[in-house]
């Protein structure tokens, strides 16, 4: 039995799960948000507050693990974009070392996508097609280009869903030129590092943004991911929504959505452009939802730790 606890740039992830002959069973799945990415694009730095809340979550997790799953064997905890991204990095790592007794293993771009592809496709009825696999975070969006379990290509741009509310979306909701200046980023970002894909790409995403959309448009009142997983978003799905968050305050769409959207909503239109973004880039009709990430990569990579 193993844990693994990916600590992102909005939220931090803990999955218990088996591990056999290559082949994940979650057992146990907890979330917290305490947005430790909030101020990091503009000043570098993780700040105080939200260092204490990271610890807060930690703690939690471990009282879960020591308790509840006494058979896990190997605790496996990374970080992303937030914390490569600061200044303070090394001292936010020792702090949690010092507060909690984890070690953090600090992912690169590269291993941080590499690490999601595998998480994706590990709960996924896997296709020997070329897939594009997207992982839309706070900070950065990662994309891994697979085939026959074998990650071709993986890139980490730097854009997000806090970073990208921060950086452009000013208002609530923005004003479309806002929106626009937003788009066009993402557009050269993507642009600056294509992806050499043939017309019969298909295409996995996973994290918030993508189970968040699915949640909305098939209407749940409750977190069930056996639904989530594997539903089809299309591009109407996606335009859609950003045409309602766009004219709508994020409180309000939050009283529609309130289990999906909780911790989110404020930050769920950047996300978005971003996906829709994604979708233009590669002429992608739909997108698979996984609820595999980085932490069931880990799993995975537990074996060689």
């Amino acid at each position: 039995m193993k844990a693994a606890i990916d600590i992102g740039t909005n939220t931090v992830l803990l999955l218990i799960a088996e591990l056999e002959n290559g082949i994940i069973k979650p057992i146990h799945e907890e979330h917290r948000v305490p947005r430790l990415g909030k101020g990091v694009d503009a000043d570098k730095n993780i700040n105080e507050a939200a260092t204490q809340r990271v610890i807060s979550a930690l703690k939690d997790f471990k009282d879960i693990i020591t308790s509840d799953f006494p058979k896990v064997d190997t605790v496996t905890v990374t970080a992303t974009s937030a914390v490569r991204d600061a200044k303070n990095r090394q001292e936010f790592i020792q702090k949690i070392k010092n507060e909690t007794g984890f070690t953090i293993q600090l992912l690169s771009g590269k291993e941080e996508a590499e690490w999601t592809a595998a998480g994706a496709l590990s709960v996924l009825e896997v296709t020997e097609e070329e897939t594009l696999i997207l992982d839309i975070g706070g900070g950065s969006t990662e994309v891994a280009q697979v085939k026959e379990d074998s990650v071709l290509d993986a890139h980490s741009y730097d854009m997000g869903s806090v970073r990208f509310t921060e950086r452009f979306l000013h208002e609530d909701p923005p004003t479309g030129k806002q929106i626009l200046t937003c788009k066009k980023e993402i557009k050269h970002l993507f642009d600056s590092r294509p992806f050499s894909t043939n017309s019969k790409v298909h295409a996995v995403g996973v994290a918030g943004t993508v189970t968040t959309l699915a949640g909305m448009v098939l209407d749940l009142k409750e977190y069930h991911p056996e639904k989530l997983n594997g539903h089809a978003l299309t591009v109407n799905d996606i335009q859609s929504v950003i045409s309602e968050f766009s004219s709508t305050a994020s409180n309000k769409m939050l009283e529609k959505h309130p289990v999906y959207l909780k911790g989110r909503a404020d930050i769920f239109l950047a996300g978005m452009l971003i996906l829709e973004g994604f979708m233009t880039q590669y002429g992608l009709e739909k997108l698979i939802v996984s609820i595999g990430g980085i932490r069931h990569g880990a799993v995975i990579n537990s074996r060689s730790l």
